[in-house]
């Protein structure tokens, strides 16, 4: 019997009206579902697509090997699927997944799209994300003119005496009634309370996670 969540993904598409390639084939693109980072790309074909609706979790068609690979079977980084679309073509699909194990890459990355020009880490997905990957870089490889690094180095007094003040600067913004002054007061607030997750060692996906939870 299919749980309540792969029922509704077996309604979320229609498996038949996707536009496959001349091979039979459709793209799909592997996203978390919490922070939006693109984890990979891989094919799959109507009966791939429809196992991973019935199971709800991905399963691809591998065109070299002219086989099925369920993802993350063999050391347990499978892909439990929240959410899935399709293009305004029908030929190209989108899947939100919850990655467990972090790991996506065969690799042993959290993404296939680990690669990049310079010496950055490979960006999240989103802003907060991103944000908070350059704070935690901060935080284990300090550089001395960062005032992040400034802030991390004194500790719970000097980051909560922050958000403290921030928080009291974003009321008054919204009592002001000021949208640029709202959103850069806003703006403020996350910034110093990504510093204090990172300093406590919280992952901004726990928080994500969260309202995920309050959304239900």
């Amino acid at each position: 019997m299919s749980s309540p969540i792969n029922s509704s993904l077996e309604q979320a598409i229609p498996v038949d009206k996707i536009r496959y390639d001349e091979r039979g084939l459709v793209p799909a693109i592997i996203q978390d579902y919490l922070d939006g980072t693109v984890l990979m790309m891989a094919w799959m074909n109507q009966e791939s697509l429809q196992k991973t609706l019935s199971t709800g979790e991905t399963w691809f068609w591998s065109h070299s090997l002219q086989e099925f690979w369920h993802k993350g079977a063999t050391y347990g980084h499978i892909q439990k699927v929240q959410s899935i679309r399709y293009d305004c073509d029908s030929d190209a699909l989108l899947l939100g997944v919850e990655q467990i194990g972090d790991i996506a890459c065969h690799k042993g990355e959290p993404s296939c799209f680990h690669q990049v020009d310079s010496q950055n880490i490979a960006p999240r997905g989103d802003t907060l994300s991103q944000l908070f990957q350059t704070i935690c870089d901060r935080r284990d490889n300090p550089q001395e003119s960062s005032y992040t690094c400034k802030l991390l180095a004194g500790g719970d007094n000097k980051i909560l005496k922050k958000i403290g003040e921030e928080s009291a600067e974003v009321v008054m913004a919204f009592k002001d009634d000021e949208p640029e002054e709202i959103a850069g007061e806003v703006a403020d607030l996350l910034y110093h309370t990504l510093v204090a997750l990172a300093h406590h060692n919280v992952d901004l996906k726990a928080v994500y996670q969260k309202v995920q939870e309050r959304k239900r």
